[in-house]
């Protein structure tokens, strides 16, 4: 049985589904066929969580909680130098650094660390494109999040938590060594992805000259639903719709359908400078915090223009 040698954390929103796609094409490397099976992170656990359609999400359906089961996604791995996988919540979650290094403790780490205003933005519209989250505004979704928190909504929703850097990455190097511990900002993926790979290649100990196709955008929002309820009785099953279908033919039916569903998405709202402005006291002592931490400027994600 195999296990990997390298994970990465996460953040979520921080651009590790590309990264799994990208890093799937070097001939050197494994993937686990599952993306993000987060055994660390649940191992023994029986997933339940209480948000609107938590049920469905990935953390409940793809994860992995039983070491054999997870061992058995790096079946076909031999000869690969690098096998690993990309659960983007062990970066936050409590207790995976010690599960890692208890089951793979010389594995490399990468950690990849987004603006937590943005990344709790994307992670907000993403539920708002998924038809889950029915706050349209931003702020408000961040001030329910103490009480989504209570109530055992996934971690999908801990919008400004998952972005409180600082403590997560404190926990992960009282354990490890810094040189296992690899530390990327989004901003260096985004503005020279070329260069972003060649390093992290060369951290996997990997040919650090393979180009991968990057010509296929991931995990964008292209568009947001307006009106969950509506959203909810398109596209969910439901006694009105078994009573209409035997009286509607379906070339009636499909194409209002359609339409109707058309005209409840609209192109998702933008994260402008003045509701940047707002949020931003949440989110600064971390940022600050987490500077110091990485000896990065950050300065840039203390700005709203």
């Amino acid at each position: 049985m195999t296990e990997p040698n390298f994970l990465l954390l996460g953040a979520p929103k921080a651009g590790t589904t590309a990264l799994y796609a990208y890093l799937q094409q070097h001939p050197q490397v494994f993937m686990s066929a599952v993306k993000e099976p987060h055994f660390f992170a649940f191992e023994g656990h029986s997933l339940h969580f209480n948000g609107p359609r938590d049920e469905r999400g990935s953390l409940t359906t793809a994860s992995v909680n039983e070491w054999g089961a997870y061992q058995a996604l790096f079946d076909g791995a031999t000869g690969a130098i690098a096998r690993g996988e990309a659960s983007t919540m062990y970066l936050y979650w409590p207790g995976v650094p010690e599960r890692i290094h208890r089951y793979t403790p010389e594995a490399k780490l990468v950690a990849i660390l987004r603006n937590p205003i943005d990344r709790a933005f994307s992670h907000f519209l993403h539920l708002r494109r998924d038809g889950r989250e029915w706050l349209s505004d931003f702020r408000e979704a961040l001030a329910a999040e103490g009480d989504r928190i209570a109530q055992n909504f996934s971690p999908a929703w801990h919008y400004h938590a998952v972005g409180q850097y600082a403590e997560q990455l404190q926990r992960y190097q009282s354990i490890f060594p810094r040189e296992q511990l690899k530390i990327y900002l989004y901003d260096d993926w985004r503005q020279q992805p070329r260069q972003f790979l060649a390093s992290l290649f060369e951290f996997l100990e990997l040919d650090p000259t393979f180009q991968p196709d990057m010509g296929t955008r991931h995990n964008t929002t292209q568009q947001v639903q307006k009106n969950v309820s509506i959203h909810d009785f398109l596209t969910q099953d439901n006694w009105i719709k078994k009573m209409l279908r035997p009286l509607i033919p379906a070339r009636i039916r499909q194409p209002l359908a359609a339409k109707a569903y058309r005209a409840n998405v609209a192109a998702p709202p933008t994260l402008t400078p003045q509701l940047r402005r707002q949020v931003l006291p949440r989110f600064q002592a971390d940022i600050l915090a987490t500077q110091d931490l990485i000896h990065r400027d950050l300065s840039h994600w203390l700005t709203v223009d």
